[in-house]
């Protein structure tokens, strides 16, 4: 049987696609792939160095995409990797690293805080608390889901 999709989850869908879609462009421009454009965003929120293990969180990119994005960050010279412990790697910019992040995911952050900016407070607030509870919602459907294929 066919589900019914109701016409606020098409819009959603269709909005959710369309904001990806504006993310990919944005990046492309800037001349990064959304991996490495997400990477650097990450470690720019944090200052110019972030815990691996806070970047795969942040991203919710996989294990294998971040070590692929890393290893070539790195060969580029745009990130190095410190050990933080005897099992934690912090990811760490250099100089060229941070300036390329401040001309792209820097770019980015600006634009997102600008159109945050332009809302009221008041409507900031009910979309982040909109999208916060949709996240929560959906993660508890999901777990429901496990071992019910």
């Amino acid at each position: 049987m066919k589900p019914v999709i109701s016409k606020e989850l098409k819009r959603y869908n269709y909005l959710f696609g369309e904001t990806s879609a504006i993310y990919h462009e944005m990046y492309l421009k800037l001349g990064l792939s959304d991996s490495a454009a997400m990477i650097l965003y990450a470690i720019l929120e944090q200052g110019d160095r972030c815990p691996l293990k806070a970047i795969c969180h942040t991203t919710c990119l996989s294990k294998q995409t971040v070590n692929s994005a890393l290893r070539k960050l790195e060969a580029e010279g745009m990130i190095y990797l410190e050990m933080s412990g005897s099992k934690h790697k912090t990811v760490c910019f250099t100089e060229q690293g941070r300036a390329l992040a401040d001309r792209t995911a820097g770019r980015v952050m600006e634009a997102e805080d600008q159109i945050f900016a332009s809302w009221t407070k008041e409507e900031v607030e009910t979309y982040l608390g909109l999208t916060e509870a949709f996240a929560r919602a959906l993660k508890e459907k999901a777990e429901e889901m496990e071992g019910h294929a």
